[in-house]
């Protein structure tokens, strides 16, 4: 049962970093100083399955943690 957990753990936190990773970021840093007027859009088609896909893949990740923590 741990080593099933851990292979989980191992397997969500690679698709996660990938999910995370693979995410495209309209807005650079200077936007976060103020540097250019951004404006909000809504995610659509690919963007928007990957944002899903990184939050299921982090749920994943979170359980499995708290799951091995409880079986030790």
């Amino acid at each position: 049962m741990k080593t099933s957990i851990q292979i989980v753990q191992i397997v969500s936190s690679i698709l996660l970093i990938m999910a995370i990773l693979t995410q495209n970021r309209g807005a650079g840093l200077s936007s976060t100083f103020g540097g250019e007027g951004g404006f909000y859009t809504s995610k659509r088609g690919v963007e928007k399955i990957l944002s899903y896909l990184t939050i299921i893949l982090g749920a994943l990740f979170l359980v499995s943690s708290l799951l091995a923590v409880i079986i030790k």
